[in-house]
């Protein structure tokens, strides 16, 4: 935002310095004119005329040609004086296309800004070329004809440059070398209440609205003043020497950038907070793969020294840490590692990507990498032992849970509100015939029924289990007896569990039990001890 004001200023510096240098130049040659001869002894200047061959100027006399460099730039001499003469006489391109079929074309113009009469153009028709005479009637005499024109045109120009300083919602100022303030643009002397009547008169000497101790070079100095409610108002101040020890200032407001700026740090602090009590740690590396932010966390959970995380090292000497700490799996060789890392960085840049890290010390660590706007990627390590220790235990509880269920004599099937079975055991499997975890597809208590049915004597009891785990609300266990088609008696039992599940369990009460090896008897005896 700065860079777009000061060129602006520039750019009317610039402009308002060459101006200012023409009128000096057009006064030097008005005034050598008066020492050398008097007025009525003088003679006249050239009038202003433009010889053009359609948009190329083929000849001018000498104030035509100092009114053409005076005029707004454009890319052709014709371009130049359109860009003059438009504003000042009405439907002048229109009226000037017609000069081949009119010959000759006199012109008024429109009232000059500054109540002077209106100039006066005549363009004739020249054997194809196009003559051009302007006439100021202000004029006193052909020797001031030229330079009340010129004056005229710097005058427009100098009164857009004034306006467009005066509407700069910058603070600008001059300081003499003794540091009293010479000019101001309007922002500034409104900021001063200077323009304390309703005639906009400004009261002079202005007050200094900043106190700018000498600054070394032109860097921006951040200051405060008196605001609205005496809250202070923020501005960044510039400063340009000028010859003979004054300076030039620009003072930009800067409260929404101090509003910002404050918001920012706040942000950062909670952030900073927030990872610190984070049990995570994080590590955050720039499109150069640089670390750029690291959390207590990680220092603790991967063994990695605060003073090396702080010197910003690069992924891979990140990463070669760890494998000399023994802080990541086992690598077979170098070169392997280098190729496993690389996919680590790719994946991790490409999208969200997770790793399971088996650590020789018996630690297991989640790695998950994100990719962050403009190419950099974080990396998250979480420490996930007591999580894969406690997921071991319960599997290691469901296996023996099931092994208890294998090695029951009474064949045994569990079925979910649903009716969907969700576990049986061995002896199960043996007296039906048909092992469900080995079935495709889920088994209901329907398709569990039908087996049942096909393998005993016809009953009616099967629709009875069917609409018992089914029902919902309280229920009371029972038992029922079949055979099987084999004779075999088959004594039934079914029982509700919590949650509306149910338990289905099959008993063959004429079979011979499974005979355990008996105990020697010196074992029986230390048993008994």
């Amino acid at each position: 935002m700065f860079e777009t004001w000061t060129l602006a200023l520039v750019v009317v510096g610039s402009s308002v310095g060459s101006a200012l240098l023409a009128l000096m130049l057009v006064a030097l040659r008005m005034g050598s004119g008066k020492r050398g001869v008097s007025t009525a002894e003088r003679p006249p200047l050239d009038e202003i005329v433009f010889l053009f061959d359609d948009e190329m100027l083929v000849d001018a006399t000498a104030p035509a040609r100092a009114l053409l460099d005076a005029a707004p730039m454009g890319p052709t001499d014709w371009s130049r004086l359109s860009a003059f003469l438009v504003p000042r006489f009405a439907d002048f391109v229109a009226t000037m296309s017609t000069l081949a079929d009119r010959g000759r074309i006199d012109m008024i113009g429109l009232p000059g800004p500054h109540g002077g009469a209106p100039l006066q153009l005549r363009a004739e028709d020249m054997n194809g070329l196009a003559r051009i005479t302007l006439v100021d009637p202000d004029a006193e005499g052909h020797g001031v004809l030229v330079d009340s024109l010129s004056h005229r045109a710097m005058e427009d120009e100098l009164s857009q440059l004034r306006g467009t300083i005066d509407r700069l919602p910058v603070l600008a100022w001059r300081e003499n070398a003794e540091g009293v303030v010479v000019w101001a643009n309007r922002a500034y002397i409104l900021r001063t209440n200077a323009l304390d009547n309703p005639d906009d008169v400004v009261t002079w000497p202005l007050p200094k609205l900043f106190d700018l101790p000498p600054a070394k070079g032109n860097g921006p100095r951040r200051t405060t003043i008196p605001g609205i409610d005496d809250k202070p108002s923020w501005f960044e101040c510039h400063s340009y020497d000028l010859p003979e020890g004054a300076r030039l200032y620009f003072a930009l407001p800067a409260d929404a950038t101090v509003r910002a700026e404050r918001a920012l740090r706040e942000f950062v602090q909670t952030l900073t907070k927030t990872f610190a009590d984070l049990p995570i740690g994080l590590a955050i590396f720039d499109r150069q793969r640089q670390l750029q932010l690291f959390n207590p966390a990680l220092v603790d959970l991967m063994q990695l020294g605060a003073d090396f995380l702080s010197a910003r090292p690069t992924l891979y000497a990140f990463l070669d840490r760890l494998r000399e700490a023994r802080m990541m799996p086992e690598p077979k060789d170098y070169r392997s590692w280098r190729q496993q890392m690389t996919v680590l960085e790719q994946a991790a840049a490409a999208g969200h990507h997770v790793e399971t890290w088996s650590l020789p010390g018996g630690q297991t660590y989640r790695v998950t990498g994100r990719p962050h706007p403009d190419g950099a990627v974080a990396f998250l390590f979480e420490d996930i032992t007591a999580e894969v220790s406690l997921t071991q235990r319960f599997h290691a509880e469901i296996e023996m849970g099931q092994e208890v269920l294998d090695a029951l004599d009474q064949a045994v099937a569990v079925f979910l509100p649903s009716g969907e079975l969700v576990n049986s055991n061995a002896a199960y499997a043996r007296l039906w015939g048909s092992d469900p975890g080995t079935a495709l597809g889920q088994v209901t208590v329907f398709d569990a029924t039908r087996t049942w049915s096909e393998k005993c004597e016809r009953s009616g009891i099967w629709s009875d289990v069917r609409d018992f785990a089914h029902r919902m609300g309280e229920r009371q266990g029972w038992s029922a007896e079949t055979h099987l088609r084999d004779g075999r008696r088959l004594l039934c039992r079914f029982v509700p569990l919590s949650g509306g599940a149910t338990l289905a369990s099959f008993t063959l009460p004429d079979a011979a039990l499974a005979i355990v090896p008996p105990r020697p008897p010196q074992m029986l005896a230390e048993m008994r001890a």
